[in-house]
């Protein structure tokens, strides 16, 4: 019998497979899972084998130990080996209408003997007939099912002594083969389950009908090319009805009650577990209980999936028909005699799994950065495999589970992220355009600083001789009003080409302490605002003393301010707000005016580009503007709408600029 442990584990994860869709926590009648770094890993201590993982996990993430080849080796060495088979293998092949076909199978793979379990069975029910139908006798919970039993081990050690010290069918017929066949026959049981693999010691191999239907598939040996046989001696009889619901009492011919000394039954994960809570509570004091960790062995994890329940239990029903009319009574009841003292005799040991519940503090220090604080938000929807939030944050504590399990906390990260994404997105938007604005200005810059400084001998001579003539000319000259026009010209002119030369210029700031919102409403006086225009200036500064370029930042505001008053040719409100974060001053210039059409907002800061009439704009004001700015080391921002059908119209420039520069 193998020996399973930590290293060594009876049911395990196939990690590469896991898809943590939490279905085996939800399935798991004891929490036997670990969920650690998005993987769920069976703690093999806590696990009952029950294989409810096993039978929900739709990428076969949860295995089991296999055991076809020690059994292959087993019955290569020629040894007397003995196929013990579970009554519920009608269920498994259902395509087999002869069961001595399936018995052909088995001893063509090389087994001596195949008897059934069944016979197990009724012995085994013999005895708990005695129990049940004595009146002293204390109620007592079946220990036929391997899971059941270790459940109450592990998690409910306080009523070990209320299981029926029998042992399990599969167990009685290991010794009835061993007394007929010989001490040193191997025996190897065949059924559903997965947790008969760690039940006895009586067991040299355990495989599950999954198992042996490969066996059969790798063996090459098909139904139709065997020979029919029967089971060895000794025959079953109503034990075959031991894998159906109510199993054991139909056997016994009993009904199900709730009076004292009567039977009540439970198969399922979450049937069994009420049915022992309120056994251990008291309210099932009076009565014995029959359970089965499955729903009837018929639907064990070591069986297919093949065939849904009513037929399930239909064929086990006309198996055991069929055989309670072909059977010899006399040789089965002279069996039944002749094992009566067969000793069935078991015993049990608490070996206590629970986990102490965590104190409420740290439960609610869970739920609290699950965002589930208040009643309302504590939703219990299960999605983490676990019935409450509560017990899933109690979970979380004790290294269980992972607060990422909560679907709607990760949903609401996931929009979170989405969020900063997204934000993150705009200023990584908001950089690639401003560095693409900055590359075209700076080669710009380049191409006006030649062109400034070309210009400017030209024009300083044109201005110097249009200045003389102008002085030898009579003011009544008509040459004197055309040399006037051009002296004005060229001054223009050199106007244009000093403003190319302060866009063209680079870290030519020089910085000086000023309260800002001084400086801002000093701006205000060149300010030449009509009734029909409304200032309004606003801020909330706990810092207002900044350092910047006084002479060159002015230019800046002013001009602004003029484009915004110009862009309100119908009257509107001018605004100014100063406000600051933690190491910027923030500055914001909004009017209500006409707004900047879309496909012009990514012109306004190339030089010469200008929306206003022909003589009335250089085109130079907000490039200047720009380099200023990022000579501070700050930023400028616009935002505009020119579209009354998308709300209200007008432009709003956000300048920040860092306190440390």
């Amino acid at each position: 019998m193998i020996q399973f442990s930590e290293h060594n584990p009876l049911v395990y994860t196939v990690k590469n497979l896991c898809k943590v869709c939490y279905t085996c926590v939800r399935e798991c009648p004891v929490k036997a899972i670990r969920i650690l770094n998005g993987q769920a890993d069976i703690i093999a201590s806590r696990c009952i084998a029950c294989g409810n993982c096993v039978k929900v996990c739709s990428q076969h993430a949860k295995a089991y130990y296999r055991s076809m080849d020690a059994v292959k080796a087993m019955l290569k060495k020629k040894e007397k080996t003995i196929a013990c088979v579970a009554p519920s293998f009608p269920a498994e092949f259902l395509d087999m209408t002869d069961y001595k076909v399936f018995v052909g199978m088995l001893r063509a793979l090389g087994f001596n003997y195949v008897v059934e379990v069944s016979f197990g069975a009724d012995l085994v029910a013999k005895a708990y007939e005695k129990v049940f139908t004595n009146a002293e006798a204390k109620s007592i919970i079946t220990s036929d099912c391997p899971a059941i039993v270790s459940y109450i081990e592990q998690y409910h050690p306080e009523i070990v002594s209320a299981l029926a010290p029998i042992a399990s069918p599969a167990m009685a017929i290991a010794q009835v083969a061993k007394t007929i066949y010989g001490a040193d026959a191997k025996i190897v049981f065949i059924g559903p389950c997965i947790a008969k693999k760690a039940e006895s010691e009586m067991f040299d191999q355990v495989l599950t009908f999954i198992e042996l239907r490969e066996l059969f598939e790798s063996e090459s040996i098909c139904r139709f090319d065997v020979q029919a046989s029967d089971f060895d001696p000794p025959q079953a009889g109503y034990g075959s009805l031991f894998p159906v619901n109510h199993g054991l009492l139909k056997s016994l011919h009993l009904t199900e009650g709730l009076g004292k000394g009567e039977v009540v039954t439970a198969e399922g994960k979450t049937k069994f577990v009420e049915a022992i809570r309120n056994f251990e509570e008291g309210i099932l004091a009076n009565q014995h209980l029959e359970l089965l960790c499955c729903d009837g062995c018929i639907h064990g994890p070591g069986m297919t999936k093949k065939g849904d329940q009513f037929l399930k239990r239909k064929k086990i029903s006309e198996y055991v028909e069929d055989k309670m009319q072909s059977i010899n009574h006399a040789d089965w009841e002279k069996n039944k005699r002749r094992f009566a003292d067969l000793d069935l005799s078991r015993s049990f040991s608490s070996s206590d799994r629970r986990i102490n519940k965590p104190s409420e503090e740290r439960v609610q220090e869970v739920l609290k950065s699950m965002g589930r604080i208040t009643p309302q938000a504590i939703l219990n929807c299960g999605a983490c495999g676990y019935e409450t939030c509560e017990s899933h944050a109690a979970a979380v504590v004790n290294g269980l589970a992972e607060v990422e399990m909560c679907l709607p906390y990760a949903i609401e990260r996931l929009h979170e992220s989405v969020n900063e994404l997204h934000k993150t997105n705009s200023k990584l938007a908001d950089t690639r355009q401003a560095l693409k604005q900055s590359e075209k200005l700076a080669s710009m810059g380049q191409v006006s600083a030649g062109i400034a400084h070309e210009l400017n001998n030209p024009l300083g001579i044109i201005s110097l001789y249009t200045s003389l003539l102008k002085e030898e000319l009579n003011a009544d000259n008509q040459l004197y009003t055309d040399i006037a026009l051009i002296n004005e010209q060229a001054e223009r002119c050199k106007k244009i080409v000093g403003g190319l030369l302060n866009f063209a210029r680079k870290n030519q700031v020089k910085l000086v302490e000023t309260d800002i919102v001084e400086f801002v409403e000093h701006s205000f006086q060149s300010l030449m605002l009509t009734d029909m225009i409304n200032l309004r200036f606003m801020h909330q500064l706990k810092k207002p003393l900044i350092k910047i370029d006084p002479d060159q930042m002015m230019q800046v505001l002013t001009n602004l301010q003029r484009n915004a008053v110009e862009a309100m040719s119908n009257g509107g409100e001018l605004t100014i707000d100063l406000t600051q974060n933690k190491n910027d001053l923030i500055i914001k210039i909004g009017d209500s005016g006409s707004g900047i059409a879309p496909h012009n907002l990514e012109k306004i800061f190339t030089p010469f580009f200008t929306t206003k009439e022909a003589g009335k704009g250089t085109g130079l004001g907000l490039p200047l503007a720009y380099g200023i700015i990022k000579m501070h080391k700050g930023t400028i921002h616009v935002k505009s709408n020119n579209d009354p059908k998308k709300g209200s119209t007008g432009t709003l420039f956000t300048l920040t600029i860092p306190y440390t520069n």
